[in-house]
């Protein structure tokens, strides 16, 4: 496809992330030790940025298939959704949450990691509402948008509903959950939505 100016599929996963590291440690030596001392907010931020990772590369498995994908797409607010997957199966929000080791339990409509309240779910469906609402007037027609969180590195993830508001998976089974889902958008619409979200100033109201 052609390359747009201000053209959002250059972004690499986890380039959102990689921004704040460098705002919170602007040395490049200290920040390289901060990466690797636990406790630490670029310790933190670091170990998100794997996540992302994970899941892009799990997520570049559909291409081919179908679907084009974006990652790091900036609201004008400065804050960002961690990926974009569009494809036969409609447009899906996904936000990356590694919990190394952890248990996570979800519900309905909440999710505990090692029996402490989030706010994953919330957040998730507020996520894809806003994302929704921002694609369906330049694409010309209501997008929906279904809410994911791609679970990375837990110990055991425990899902008690059958058919939960957001799509709660193990980062190893994304792609084939998200391949296998009933068709919704054809191939002409799938391009134009990604042709619209992949420009820049679509996020910038």
């Amino acid at each position: 496809m052609q390359s747009l100016p201000d053209d959002l599929a250059r972004n690499r996963p986890g380039d959102a992330v990689r921004r704040k590291i460098r705002e919170l440690q602007p040395n490049p030596v200290l920040r390289l030790v901060d990466r690797w001392r636990p406790g630490t907010d670029i310790y933190s931020w670091a170990s998100g940025l794997k996540g992302e990772q994970r899941t892009a590369s799990r997520l570049r498995r559909l291409c081919g298939h179908g679907w084009l994908t974006l990652h790091a797409v900036q609201w004008a607010t400065g804050t960002d959704i961690d990926h974009l997957a569009i494809g036969p199966a409609g447009v899906f929000a996904i936000n990356s949450k590694r919990h190394p080791g952890k248990t996570l339990w979800y519900g309905d409509r909440a999710m505990t990691v090692n029996g402490a309240a989030t706010k994953h779910i919330a957040a998730s469906r507020s996520e894809a509402r806003r994302v929704s609402r921002t694609l369906s007037t330049p694409c010309g027609f209501e997008v929906q948008v279904r809410p994911v969180i791609s679970v990375v590195d837990a110990a055991k993830l425990i899902v008690k509903s059958a058919n939960p508001p957001v799509l709660v998976l193990e980062v190893e089974h994304l792609d084939r959950v998200l391949s296998g889902l009933t068709p919704m958008l054809s191939t002409d619409q799938v391009a134009h939505v990604y042709q619209v979200a992949r420009r820049r100033r679509t996020w910038s109201g």
